[in-house]
């Protein structure tokens, strides 16, 4: 009798034993910086990014030198008297009015670099994700976290338990 009950015993611990083996859920991490700076499709997008950066900074800085030349200019006919208390007074105005067309530029070419940064990164991060996807479904994987953001990049869908919280609230 006390031998039927130890191997009773034993099986009931190797059925929770290998429950509980298989709610293991298999979890890995990735370094997506590393990725990413690994890319030559990466490489190429900051190359393009720094050229068209290039091009907007050389327009403003084409206005600045206007700007400039004439500030230049007004000072030379203030300093010969040519300026009527009027003239400087509308050169004044027009001068403020290119400061203010030279920052208006500077903050729409940030958000200009910022749109062409995503635009050119999104297909990049799409492949990256569907490459992540693709390992974890093939590999068993439920969740894969990013180590340079600790976000999750993937999770397997019948891990979630939103619809049970939702009933239990």
């Amino acid at each position: 009798m006390k031998n039927l009950a130890k191997i009773g015993g034993f099986l009931l611990a190797m059925v929770l034993f290998a429950g509980a083996a298989q709610a293991q859920v298999k979890v890995g991490y990735i370094n997506s910086a590393a990725i990413l700076s690994e890319m030559p499709e990466v490489q190429q997008m900051r190359s393009n990014l720094e050229g068209f950066s290039t091009q907007l900074r050389k327009k403003g800085q084409q206005l600045v030198t206007q700007y400039q030349q004439k500030e230049q200019e007004a000072m030379q006919k203030e300093e010969r008297g040519e300026l009527s208390p009027l003239q400087k007074q509308q050169i004044i105005e027009e001068l403020q009015k290119m400061q203010q067309e030279i920052l208006a530029f500077e903050q729409e070419m940030q958000t200009k670099v910022v749109a062409k940064e995503q635009e050119l990164l999104e297909p990049i991060l799409d492949r990256v994700d569907t490459a992540i996807k693709s390992v974890a479904g093939k590999n068993g994987y439920a969740y894969v976290f990013d180590l340079s953001s600790g976000a999750i990049l993937y999770a397997n869908e019948s891990n979630d338990i939103t619809n049970l919280v939702k009933a239990e609230l």
